[in-house]
C-alpha cells in the first residue's frame, strides 16, 4: 500500500444511476459514507463543479468529531466524480483528492475509487480499512431494488 494513498476497487449490482445519486444525495451520503461507529452530518453541499461541501464525522462512543469540506473538481453523472477533501484540524494537514469513476459491466458497475494526499498522522491502512466499511453499507444502500409501494 502507497503511503498517503488508497485504492479500492468493487463491482455492485446496481445501476450506474443509483450508485452516483449515493454520492450526490446528502441523506445517502450521511448514511453510508461514515465508517462504522460513526454518524455523519452534511452541513452544505453545492453538488455542482466549483462548488464547495462541510461535513462532520462523529464518533458515537465518545462524542469525538471531525469535520472537513473540499470542493467538487469534476462531475460526470454516472461516469466520474473529482473532489477534494481537507480538515478543519490542524494536525491533518494538506489537501486529499478522491477520484470516483463508475464503468458499466455486465451485472450492474465497477467502482473503483482513488484517494491522493492523505495526511502523514492517518496511516493509510486505516483510511482503506474506514473506505471498505464505507462501502459495505454503500452496497447495502444500492443493491436491493424495492419496488415502489
Amino acid at each position: 500500500m502507497e503511503k498517503n494513498k488508497v485504492t479500492l476497487h468493487r463491482v455492485l449490482t446496481a445501476p450506474p444511476e443509483k450508485v452516483f445519486k449515493a454520492f450526490s444525495d446528502v441523506d445517502a451520503m450521511a448514511f453510508w459514507f461514515p465508517p462504522y461507529g460513526f454518524t455523519c452530518k452534511v452541513h452544505s453541499s453545492d453538488f455542482n463543479v466549483g462548488g464547495k461541501y462541510r461535513m462532520s464525522f462523529t464518533n458515537f462512543s465518545t462524542g469525538n468529531s471531525h469535520s472537513f469540506g473540499g470542493e467538487y473538481l469534476e462531475i460526470i453523472p454516472n461516469k466520474k466524480l473529482q473532489y477534494t477533501d481537507k480538515f478543519d484540524d490542524p494536525n491533518f494537514p494538506g489537501q486529499i483528492i478522491t477520484t470516483v469513476e463508475l464503468r458499466e459491466v455486465s451485472v450492474g458497475i465497477e467502482l473503483m475509487i482513488t484517494q491522493e494526499g492523505i495526511p502523514d498522522a492517518i496511516p493509510a491502512e486505516m483510511c482503506y480499512l474506514g473506505w471498505q466499511e464505507s462501502l459495505d453499507k454503500l452496497k447495502r444502500l444500492v443493491e436491493p431494488n424495492i419496488p415502489d409501494a
